[in-house]
């Protein structure tokens, strides 16, 4: 959520063993996501990293697509935009509502799942 310290939000990655986080406003609404590598950019940035709130390094361009995306197009478009994973989201009358992530390792998992 808007306003959670880059701290409170390295041990939620920890703690849950996640790569990043889906950051939304008080209506739940997409608002950006906060990787791994935002938190070494905060490191590198700032001594005291971890009192900054992740709307300060968090990415707002975040890639999105529908529950109806076939998973061979969220391949293509991770390869296309060199990025790690999509944030899947539900259209709420032009707001975007985050309902799942979707990553490489999930398409991977899939992948071996699948042979």
């Amino acid at each position: 959520k808007i306003g959670t310290t880059l701290g409170e939000a390295a041990r939620f990655m920890v703690s849950e063993d996640v790569s990043a986080l889906v950051v939304v406003d008080g209506d739940g609404c997409l608002v950006g996501i906060i990787s791994r590598t935002d938190l070494l950019r905060a490191l590198l940035a700032s001594s005291e990293w971890e009192v900054h709130t992740i709307d300060e390094y968090m990415i707002v361009d975040v890639v999105t697509v529908s529950p109806q995306t076939r998973l061979s197009q969220v391949a293509e478009l991770l390869l296309q935009k060199h990025i790690h994973r999509v944030v899947v989201v539900r259209d709420d009358d032009g707001k975007r509502s985050p309902i799942s992530v979707v990553s490489a390792g999930d398409l991977v998992y899939h992948m071996v799942k699948n042979m």
